[in-house]
């Protein structure tokens, strides 16, 4: 039973560094995704056959959207980043 306890503790200790080490891809996929929807929002087509800037815009928000996507589920997928990532909405077991 102390064994337990000592195993907990020791795996709480390392939640902080984890934070740390997960927030850096995070982030920079986060910035990743706002970097593309600043593209997507700044492309203006020269006129209606413009066809081109009507595909890199969709392609902007493609992208953003599966960099979005990829961060949350790194986010949300293993549990050892659920726990390191603290309590604030995430449900301890």
């Amino acid at each position: 039973m102390a064994e337990r306890r000592e195993d907990a503790h020791a795996a709480g200790d390392d939640d902080g560094c984890l934070r740390r080490v997960m927030a850096v891809p995070l982030g920079i996929l986060y910035l990743l995704a706002a970097g593309l929807c600043y593209a997507a929002w700044t492309i203006r087509p020269s006129g209606t056959w413009d066809e081109d800037a009507y595909g890199a815009i969709t392609l902007f928000c493609f992208l953003a959207i599966v960099v979005s996507v990829t961060a949350l589920v790194i986010t949300a997928a293993p549990p050892t980043v659920r726990r390191a990532m603290g309590p604030g909405g995430w449900r301890r077991r």
